[in-house]
């Protein structure tokens, strides 16, 4: 029988603060929001295509949903995962605050929870104990298949809650940053309030302001969201390793547009603080350029860019070998 963290503490000791309004309970709030707009965004996904055929869709519907859509995919790539997780750079609070606001917005859950579950996945990454490995079942195809689902979205409405306390105490001890993940909900109001405000006052019409709910909100948030998880999925089944990683993550190029990087996953689980994942030559790292730029800015500081040396040290033994004969080829 486990003991509970809190009775292990001193009666005099007051209680840690929770980050989400349902604490560690398996049918918090922040789940069941979680639920609803994880369902309604994917039918209108599923509803995209014959509607644009019917109606089509204006450039305001398009510009709104891009932006919505790299504003909250950059607040998860560079605030919820290098920044706040992985600690790739050092941030001054503007950045610190717009950076947990943008993630917030992507309406992807409380961002303590977030970052809670991403480092429960590093410590046990492909291994019993990783929240979402997409191997849980097994290595046959059926398994495969179930494990899948399980890592692209299933694993989500797990009974078992990763402990806050346990791996985010430091975000548990920044008041501002424990209020902003509280108030997911209303991060999730504001996100989606946005693209019909925009569309309703540009066209002076209630039809512009349902298009853009409908492009710049729902579609935009379904869209995110299976591109995220396919991070979580297809970027730990599939794809090239050219880096030493001690699980089963590999880079996927067709991926890294709309993932803003994330998907040269294969050097981020070699190398988890880099604040750069796209290394090589012609692998577009969008959330890398933002951190430059927020370090020119003097917004971001203490980056850790990955030197040439850390690089080739991480390199498979076939990858630095090819790299080796093509240095002597070229001299």
């Amino acid at each position: 029988m486990t003991t509970s963290p809190d009775l292990l503490k001193s009666p005099d000791e007051p209680p840690v603060p929770s980050a989400t309004l349902g604490g560690e309970n398996k049918r918090s709030i922040e789940q069941l929001a979680l639920l609803l707009f994880i369902t309604v965004p994917f039918v209108a996904l599923l509803a995209a295509v014959p509607l644009a055929w019917g109606w089509g869709v204006s450039w305001l519907d398009l510009g709104l949903l891009v932006f919505m859509y790299y504003l909250g995919c950059h607040g998860i790539t560079i605030g919820f995962h290098r920044y706040f997780t992985h600690g790739s750079f050092k941030a001054k609070r503007p950045l610190r605050i717009a950076l947990a606001v943008a993630g917030s917005m992507a309406v992807e859950g409380p961002l303590v929870r977030w970052v809670a579950d991403h480092r429960k996945h590093h410590k046990f990454s492909d291994a019993e104990g990783d929240p979402h490995s997409p191997w849980r079942f097994g290595e046959t195809l059926p398994a495969l298949m179930k494990g899948l689902w399980w890592a692209h979205i299933a694993w989500m409405f797990d009974e078992e809650q990763t402990s806050q306390e346990k791996y985010a105490p430091d975000l548990l001890d920044d008041p501002a940053i424990r209020r902003i993940s509280r108030d997911f909900v209303y991060w999730t109001i504001l996100s989606l309030a946005i693209p019909p405000l925009v569309g309703g006052l540009v066209t002076m019409s209630w039809w512009g302001a349902f298009t853009a709910f409908f492009w710049g909100s729902l579609v935009r948030v379904a869209l995110l969201h299976h591109v995220t998880w396919s991070i979580n999925s297809i970027c730990h089944a599939v794809g090239k390793r050219p880096f030493k990683s001690r699980d089963r993550s590999g880079n996927v190029w067709w991926l890294a547009v709309l993932s803003c990087g994330e998907s040269w996953h294969n050097l981020h689980h070699a190398d988890p603080t880099s604040a750069r994942h796209g290394v090589m030559r012609g692998q577009i790292d969008s959330s890398a350029r933002i951190i430059r730029w927020c370090e020119q800015l003097g917004l971001a500081y203490d980056v850790r860019w990955p030197s040439a040396a850390r690089i080739d040290s991480k390199r498979n033994e076939g990858g630095r070998s090819r790299r080796k004969e093509k240095a002597a080829e070229a001299a």
